[in-house]
């Protein structure tokens, strides 16, 4: 395959089963002759992960203003594209992120409750235009979230440790996002058994590459 590659990002909250159907995705790509470069956000690169250490430290005494918070992010979303995301696109590779901007939208937009307007406006000076082709959002009821969260048993990061009212507002942001440009994100519902989740994403991934080649 050759051209400019194709964005795709997966996007949901805390305990949808990113991971899990990241790498599915991964391989359903890449059996398929597609240069695949996985990355996430926040993070990709050296320095744009150490600011993704400073935004998920669960045990920092100071608080993080929620605009701090917001410029940390985009902060490394910068450093992502110019080292990672748009030299792999140029070169016709596809990116495959874990999260991007509907993410930002939805935590710190939703669950923070910060301005859209303001957050677009750092969006349009980043992102340049650059827009994922294809979103794929992994839904799921919060609480059912939650519990998955919960069954880990692991040490929770400073997201993680919010309250059900914050993961509601994250949920509820991300699906006006998607009634929002329906074009681009298509919504997963994750509670399904995993063999019905991949079987939904093969069949939006198969779509898409019908219409991209």
């Amino acid at each position: 395959m050759s051209g400019r590659g194709r964005f795709i990002t997966l996007e949901g909250g805390e305990g949808v089963g990113k991971t899990t159907n990241l790498d599915w995705v991964a391989k359903w790509l890449t059996t398929r002759g597609v240069e695949v470069v996985r990355t996430r956000e926040p993070g990709g690169t050296p320095r744009a992960e150490a600011i993704r250490e400073l935004l998920l430290d669960p045990c920092q005494s100071e608080p993080l203003n929620a605009d701090a918070e917001l410029l940390l992010v985009f902060a490394a979303r910068a450093q992502h594209l110019a080292q990672v995301i748009r030299p792999a696109l140029e070169r016709g590779a596809w990116v495959l992120c874990d999260r991007f901007t509907d993410a930002t939208f939805a935590y710190q937009g939703g669950g923070r409750g910060l301005d859209h307007h303001r957050i677009a406006l750092l969006e349009g000076l980043v992102q340049q235009g650059l827009q994922p082709d294809l979103t794929l959002l992994l839904d799921m009821p919060t609480h059912v979230a939650q519990q998955r969260v919960d069954s880990r048993g692991q040490q929770r990061d400073r997201f993680e440790q919010e309250q059900n009212a914050f993961f509601q507002a994250v949920r509820d942001a991300y699906l006006v996002r998607a009634a929002q440009a329906p074009e681009r994100i298509a919504v997963i519902d994750a509670s399904q058994p995993l063999a019905d989740v991949q079987q939904a994403l093969g069949e939006q991934l198969s779509h898409q590459l019908t219409e991209w080649l």
